[in-house]
């Protein structure tokens, strides 16, 4: 349990940072890149907690898939990025398969 609440925390951090990356404008302005980067540090550094309970291959698989669905979604809510059914269908099938394979790594 301790380790799915760190993992989520990963997630979400993770997700932030990478919400963030348009406002570093390339790495130019220092402030919102000095906060990403901190981001994706912090998100790792968590993830190698987490790893010592659960195995990588589900771990990642969770963190980078979930992340990357959550951050698809936040750009076309908040960042002005495009929606369309091939997109969506893409996104579900990475949370299917995210599922999928934590359902897989706790039964092994």
């Amino acid at each position: 349990m301790y380790a799915a609440v760190l993992l989520l925390a990963a997630i979400a951090i993770e997700v932030a940072a990478s919400a963030l990356l348009p406002r570093t404008d390339g790495f130019r302005q220092v402030g919102w890149s000095a906060t990403v980067i901190a981001g994706y540090a912090a998100s790792i550094w968590l993830l190698a907690i987490v790893v010592k309970t659960m195995p990588v291959s589900v771990t990642y698989a969770i963190w980078s898939g979930l992340g990357t669905a959550v951050v698809a979604l936040i750009g076309v809510a908040y960042l002005g990025e495009s929606m369309n059914w091939v997109k969506a269908l893409c996104l579900g099938m990475i949370v299917v398969g995210v599922v999928g394979l934590n359902l897989a790594g706790t039964h092994a």
